[in-house]
């Protein structure tokens, strides 16, 4: 909280200072250069709700620069008067752009389908094995569920290993049930996608598993049961 307060009393004071600053003029090319310089990659900048300051979508994901490109606030931040989180609202059409961009998922569809979600998955998380033996429900309840591969100890794990293997099997949904009750996974290399939904997973945010995306682009961290999830999807 202690970070939160001092976070939005820097804000104000900065945006108080910069009121006669235009909202919309920014450094892009500087942004990028100094970004660059921390190993920040920029998809995108646009500016942000707040004056003086640009929105930069990244691959590690959400940051706020200062117009100039010469600071970024590193955090979240809160719209006071609409009681909520700007970064997780800017960053819901970005997520829906994004996927649409990828059709390598590992699908479990839903006979009657009525919502479709994304889910950053890791065949060794507890909590992703638990939603995994309850795919039957959330199919039930019209729900189609898509994988994308997050592998939590990275691309050169064990798991980001089986990941690969999962993706490259003939049969991939055998091999992720397989993956997700414990059992051992044929290894087999291909060209898969598995570095590319790890990449965005991070610039989505993503810091465990599950982390399932809704229609609408908002994330929800951590295990949901299906009857908990419908009421999301349908708020």
């Amino acid at each position: 909280m202690l970070r939160l307060t001092t976070l939005m009393a820097a804000l104000g004071l900065w945006a108080g200072s910069a009121l006669a600053e235009s909202t919309t003029a920014f450094d892009e090319a500087n942004i990028n250069r100094q970004l660059g310089q921390l190993g920040l990659q920029v998809d995108s900048m646009t500016a942000s709700p707040v004056t003086g300051l640009v929105q930069v979508f990244t691959n590690r994901g959400l940051f706020f620069v200062s117009n100039d490109g010469n600071f970024f606030f590193e955090g979240n931040l809160f719209d006071i008067q609409n009681r909520e989180l700007v970064n997780e609202q800017q960053m819901r059409p970005f997520r829906q752009q994004q996927l649409d961009k990828h059709t390598d998922y590992i699908e479990y569809k839903a006979k009657d389908e009525r919502h479709v979600v994304t889910v950053f998955t890791d065949p060794s998380c507890g909590y992703c094995r638990r939603l995994h033996q309850e795919i039957a429900d959330y199919n039930k309840a019209g729900i189609t569920v898509r994988y994308l591969a997050f592998p939590r100890g990275g691309l050169a794990s064990d798991t980001g290993k089986d990941l690969a293997a999962i993706w490259c099997s003939r049969d991939k949904n055998s091999a992720m049930d397989d993956a997700k009750a414990g059992r051992s996974v044929r290894a087999i290399e291909c060209r898969n996608p598995v570095a590319n939904h790890y990449q965005l997973g991070q610039a989505f945010g993503v810091t465990g598993t599950p982390a399932i995306v809704l229609p609408s682009g908002q994330m929800i961290p951590g295990y949901q049961p299906a009857a908990a999830l419908i009421q999301q999807l349908t708020n």
